[in-house]
C-alpha cells in the first residue's frame, strides 16, 4: 500500500492506515491544505473550485470527501462529476474558478487514486505553490468555515460539450474534411471518462462509423489503463478485423493519447505529439517544446519548418514553463501528451484526436504511410536499483565527469547527447532508482547507448 505526496498533488491506494495510504483522513487533510492556500492566496475573497474526477470505483468515495472539506473551509464548488483532466482544466479557465481538483490515479491500477491540484489558470501547480500546500498539510494549518460560511454546490455535468464546442472553433480544425474522409475509427476508452468524451468528440468532428472498445465508465479497467503496445492487443485484431482507418486509445482521464494504424500496428506513443506537431507547423510555424526524454523526431521535425526546438524537465508543469519562456506553438510529452497553447496550457487527448484526424484527412494518406514520413527513432527504458549506501547524487556526477567531453544537460537529472543519439538520467523521488532513457536510430544502438551508461554507473 503506498502514499506519495508531490507538488502536484497526491496519490496513493485506497484503504489502509493513515499517513500509509489514500484514506478519508489524507483526502480531507491534503483537500483542507488546498483551501487554505487557495484562501491565502485570495485574501477576502470567497473562493471557488472545480472538482471533476475520472470513473474509478473509488471516484465517488473520493469525490464526496473532497467536495465536502472544500464546503467546510467556506469554499464553494463547481460539481463537474465524470470529467476528463482536461475538460476541469478548461472548466477552471472559463468559468473563472480559482483553482481546480482532478480526482484520477490517471494510468495506475483501479485500487489508485489522487488528488492533482490546478491554480486559477487551469495549470497545475508551481514547484513554489505545491511546496506550501504540502507544508500546510503537514502542519495541519487548517482553518474550517463556520456555519454561515460554508460552501455552496454548483452541478455541471455536461462541460465536455463545452470543451468539445472550443475544439471545433479552433482554426486548423477541418471538419468539412474529416467528414468528407468517412474514416471508421476505433477507441478504446478503459471505461472510464473517455467512454463519454471520445465519442461525441468524434460526432461532432463529422466521424460516424465508430467502433466503440469499453466506453462505459464503470472504472473497471479491462486491460492495464497504460495506454502501452503490450495491453493495446485487442483494438489492434479488431481494426484489422474491421478495417477502420485508425485507433485511438486513451488512459482513464484522457490526457494521453495512442494511436494505432489501419493495420494494427502502433503510430507509437512518442509520434502522437510529433505529427500533432507535423499539422500545427505547417500551418503555424513556430517553436516546439517536449521534455528531455521524448524522441528528437520533433526536434528534427520542427528544424525543418524553420523554427527552434527547446527541452524541458520532466513534468507537465516544466514543459508548460518552457512552452510560455520561447512562445512554443505546440508541445507536450512523448507519452502521447499533446499541448496546444491556443485551446489550453494541458495535455489533452480530446484536441490531440482532432489535430490527427485533421492532418489524416488532408494528407489523403494511410495512418501507416503518415508514420513512415517521420524520422524512425528507437527508445530503449531501463532503471538502475541502488541500495541505501549508494547515493543517486553521487552517480550521476561521476557520470557527468566520465562523459563531460559530450554535449551535457543537466536541467532534470544527466542528459547526455551522443553523436548517435541521447540517453537521459533521472533519479526518481519515490523509489531508489535512478531511471534511464536512451534513444537512437536503431533499437541496437539504443540499447547500446543504454548499456554502455548502465555499465558506468555499477562500476
Amino acid at each position: 500500500m503506498t502514499l506519495i505526496k508531490s507538488i502536484s498533488g497526491i496519490r496513493g491506494t485506497i484503504g489502509g492506515k493513515p499517513g500509509a495510504n489514500l484514506t478519508p483522513i489524507d483526502i480531507v487533510r491534503f483537500t483542507a491544505a488546498y483551501a487554505e492556500w487557495l484562501k491565502q492566496r485570495n485574501k477576502g475573497k470567497r473562493c471557488k473550485v472545480a472538482v471533476g474526477r475520472d470513473a474509478r470505483i473509488s471516484g465517488e468515495m473520493v469525490n464526496n470527501l473532497a467536495i465536502g472539506t472544500l464546503l467546510g473551509c467556506g469554499i464553494d464548488v463547481l460539481n463537474l462529476g465524470l470529467a476528463t483532466t482536461p475538460t476541469v482544466e478548461m472548466a477552471v479557465i472559463h468559468e473563472k474558478t480559482d483553482g481546480g481538483i482532478i480526482l484520477t490515479a490517471s494510468h495506475n491500477p483501479r485500487q489508485w487514486n489522487a488528488l492533482k491540484l490546478l491554480n486559477e489558470k487551469g495549470e497545475f501547480l508551481s514547484d513554489a505553490d505545491g511546496k506550501k500546500v504540502l507544508e500546510l498539510a503537514e502542519r495541519e494549518d487548517l482553518n474550517f468555515a463556520e456555519i454561515d460560511s460554508i460552501g455552496n454546490v454548483e452541478d455541471e455535468f455536461a462541460f465536455v460539450d463545452e470543451h468539445i464546442k472550443h475544439i471545433l472553433k479552433l482554426k486548423d480544425i477541418d471538419t468539412e474534411a474529416i467528414a468528407k474522409a468517412n474514416f471508421t475509427v476505433a477507441i478504446d476508452c478503459v471505461n472510464s471518462v473517455g467512454g463519454i468524451a471520445i465519442p461525441r468528440l468524434l460526432k461532432a468532428l463529422g466521424v460516424n462509423n465508430i467502433i466503440e472498445l469499453y466506453t462505459d465508465p464503470t472504472g473497471e479497467f479491462p486491460h492495464n489503463p497504460e495506454p502501452l503496445p503490450e495491453h493495446l492487443t485487442e483494438i489492434s485484431r479488431i481494426i484489422q478485423e474491421k478495417k477502420a482507418d485508425v485507433g485511438f486509445v486513451v488512459d482513464p482521464d484522457v490526457d494521453r493519447l495512442a494511436i494505432v494504424n489501419e493495420d494494427g500496428t502502433m503510430f507509437g506513443e512518442e509520434y502522437t505529439l510529433v505529427a500533432c506537431a507535423d499539422y500545427i507547423l505547417s500551418t503555424n510555424p513556430g517553436n516546439t517544446v517536449s521534455n528531455l526524454s521524448s524522441t528528437a523526431a520533433l526536434r528534427d521535425l520542427t528544424h525543418s519548418y524553420g523554427k527552434e526546438y527547446y527541452p524541458s524537465a520532466v513534468g507537465e508543469v516544466n514543459v508548460v514553463a518552457k512552452m510560455k519562456e520561447v512562445n512554443a506553438v505546440i508541445g507536450g510529452e512523448g507519452n502521447g501528451g499533446v499541448i496546444l497553447p491556443e485551446l489550453h496550457y494541458g495535455r489533452d487527448a480530446l484536441v490531440g484526436i482532432a489535430i490527427f484526424l485533421s492532418l489524416l484527412a488532408k494528407s489523403g494518406k494511410k495512418c501507416s504511410e503518415l508514420r513512415a514520413k517521420y524520422p524512425s527513432y528507437f527508445i530503449s527504458k531501463n532503471k538502475i536499483e541502488l541500495d541505501s549506501s549508494i547515493n543517486p547524487d553521487t552517480v550521476l556526477a561521476r557520470l557527468k565527469q566520465k562523459f563531460s567531453n559530450e554535449r551535457l544537460n543537466t536541467e532534470d537529472g544527466l542528459r547526455i547527447d551522443f553523436a548517435e543519439g541521447w540517453v537521459h538520467m533521472r533519479k526518481s523521488n519515490t523509489e531508489p532508482i535512478i531511471r534511464i532513457y536512451a534513444e537512437a536510430k536503431s533499437a541496437e544502438k539504443a540499447n547500446e547507448l543504454a548499456k554502455l551508461i548502465l555499465e558506468e554507473a555499477r562500476s
